[in-house]
C-alpha cells in the first residue's frame, strides 16, 4: 500500500506534530478479549482443568507465550506451550469465523484516519494467522502495515513492536499516537516513547504523563489525536 508519510518535523495539523497512529487489535478495535478467555476456558476444560476467573486479568493483553505459559503452570496441565498455542489459535479462528464485533467507534475512527491520509499501523501480540483473519473485518486498506506478535523477537510489553511499526512508517515514535486497551500494551507503547490513548477493556488503567484514558473509542477522533502530540 502506498502511503504519504509526513517528513520528520512536519506539523500535520495546526499546533500538532502527529506523524502516525498505531493501533492495537484485540479489545481495542475488535471486541475479542472475551473470545480469547472463552477459548482458554474451553481448551483447559477439555484437558480436565477449570480456570479461575481471577486469572483472566493476568492473561489479558499479553503475548500467547506468557498467557499460555501462566495457565499451564497454574493448572499443571500436561501439555507443552507449542501444543497449547496451536489449540488456542485453532479455537480462536473457529470462533471469529462465526462473529467478529468491532468496538464502538472503531469503524468511524479507521475511516477518518484513512480519509485524511494519516499513516496507520496495526500492532498486535496476536499471531499473523489471527491478524490476517481479523483484517478481513477491519479492512486491510486501513493500514499501511501490520505487526504480529510472532514476527518480533520480543513482543508486548517490550517496545519492539511499536518501534518496528514507527520505523516502518518512517515516523518518530515520540510523534506517534498509540491506542491500547491493556496495561501490557500501554507499557510497550510508553517504553517506545509514544503518546498513548488507553481505552481499558478488562482491567482499569490509570492516567499518567503522555497517557490519556478514555472510556470508548467514540471519544477518539483525529483532532483528539492531533492534540496529544504538540510542541
Amino acid at each position: 500500500m502506498t502511503t504519504t508519510i509526513p517528513a520528520l518535523g512536519t506539523r500535520t495539523a495546526e499546533g500538532s506534530a502527529l506523524q502516525a497512529v498505531l493501533l492495537d487489535m484485540d479489545g481495542t478495535l475488535v471486541d475479542t478479549e472475551g473470545f480469547w478467555w472463552d477459548v482458554e476456558v474451553e481448551v483447559f476444560r477439555s484437558l480436565g482443568h477449570t480456570l479461575d476467573e481471577s486469572w483472566r486479568h493476568v492473561v489479558v493483553g499479553g503475548p500467547m507465550s506468557r498467557s499460555a505459559g501462566f495457565l499451564i503452570e497454574a493448572t499443571g496441565a500436561d501439555i507443552t506451550l507449542a501444543e497449547l498455542s496451536v489449540l488456542l489459535n485453532d479455537g480462536f479462528e473457529a470462533m471469529i469465523g462465526q462473529a467478529l464485533p468491532l468496538m464502538p467507534g472503531a469503524a468511524r475512527l479507521l475511516g477518518e484516519l484513512a480519509a485524511h491520509g494519516v499513516p496507520t499501523a496495526l500492532v498486535s501480540a496476536s499471531h499473523r494467522r489471527i491478524i490476517d483473519r481479523v483484517l478481513t473485518s477491519l479492512g486491510p486498506q486501513h493500514f499501511a502495515l501490520t505487526v504480529a506478535g510472532d514476527e518480533v523477537e520480543r513482543t508486548k510489553p517490550f517496545p519492539d513492536p511499536y518501534l518496528l511499526a514507527a520505523a516502518g512508517l518512517g515516523a518518530d515514535p515520540g510523534r506517534c499516537a498509540v491506542v491500547e486497551d491493556t496495561a501490557t500494551g500501554v507499557a510497550a507503547a510508553e517504553a517506545a516513547g509514544c503518546h498513548v490513548v488507553a481505552v481499558p477493556s478488562v482491567a482499569p488503567i490509570a492516567p499518567a504523563v503522555r497517557r490519556t484514558v478514555v472510556t470508548s473509542l467514540e471519544e477518539v477522533d483525529l483532532p483528539f489525536l492531533h492534540g496529544l502530540v504538540t510542541f
